[in-house]
């Protein structure tokens, strides 16, 4: 399964919320405090989506957009 996310990194607070479903996945929008340096974004945004999809952040692989604002993550089965 892969999840498409649109990032705003540097942000006042945290929060995630789901933009729609589609048939390869769902979209989310997710606003990290966390800057977008060092990979420290992507770190914060895998831990919030893993809580919100009930799973270990180690099941989500970053394959697209590690320095983009829009990424794709797969759901490692």
């Amino acid at each position: 399964m892969y999840i498409k996310v649109k990032v705003h990194a540097g942000q006042k607070k945290n929060l995630l919320k789901q933009t729609r479903q589609d048939t390869s996945g769902p979209s989310f929008e997710i606003w990290v405090k966390s800057p977008a340096e060092r990979g420290l974004a992507n770190d914060a945004i895998r831990d919030m989506l893993a809580a919100e999809l009930k799973i270990e952040p180690k099941k989500l692989r970053l394959i697209k957009g590690a320095t983009s604002p829009a990424k794709i993550f797969m759901l490692a089965e």
